[in-house]
């Protein structure tokens, strides 16, 4: 097994260290957690073992709960769950919408959707916890916000004639 040395001087943990940060306000911005995230995008399975290899094989239970709150590890499984599929779902969803740019945008809606839902997660989760973050709790309720927003109060718009000759 490796050691948690050499596993700090890879080049995975020098990548994973690069965008952890981004992850920090979802409540997992290590970078083992950050590189466990992006693996997924091969296979949603790929991310249990990373997080096998990554935080200690027979000891993975106690890295982990040592790494993660209760809360934070929720978000981080919503997170996964709701993030961009696999590269073979991802390809399929290339060829039956028929343009890039379109999977392009399901791809990064779909990230984006559950980068939203993963940040109210924690920073709700932290805010009745006691360990709030107000910053993070700020940017939560604008989202909340812009949800509730989107879903009851934004006007429906129903195309009433083409643009495109068919």
């Amino acid at each position: 097994m490796l050691e948690e040395e050499e596993l700090d001087m890879s080049i995975l943990a020098r990548v994973g260290s690069l965008i952890a940060w981004i992850f920090a306000p979802l409540g997992f911005g290590t970078w083992q957690a950050a590189v466990a995230s992006i693996t997924g995008l091969i296979a949603k399975e790929n991310i249990v073992g990373t997080m096998g290899i990554l935080y200690g094989g027979t000891e993975a239970y106690a890295n982990l709960a040592a790494s993660f709150t209760g809360i934070s590890a929720y978000a981080f499984l919503v997170f996964n769950l709701l993030c961009a599929p696999c590269f073979a779902a991802i390809g399929a969803i290339r060829r039956e919408m028929n343009n890039a740019g379109w999977t392009w945008f399901a791809i990064a809606y779909q990230c984006g959707f559950a980068y939203a839902v993963s940040l109210m997660i924690n920073q709700f989760g932290r805010l009745f916890t006691g360990s709030v973050n107000f910053i993070g709790l700020i940017a939560a309720l604008i989202v909340l916000g812009g949800m509730i927003y989107m879903l009851f109060f934004r006007k429906y718009r129903e195309a009433v004639r083409l643009t495109r000759k068919v």
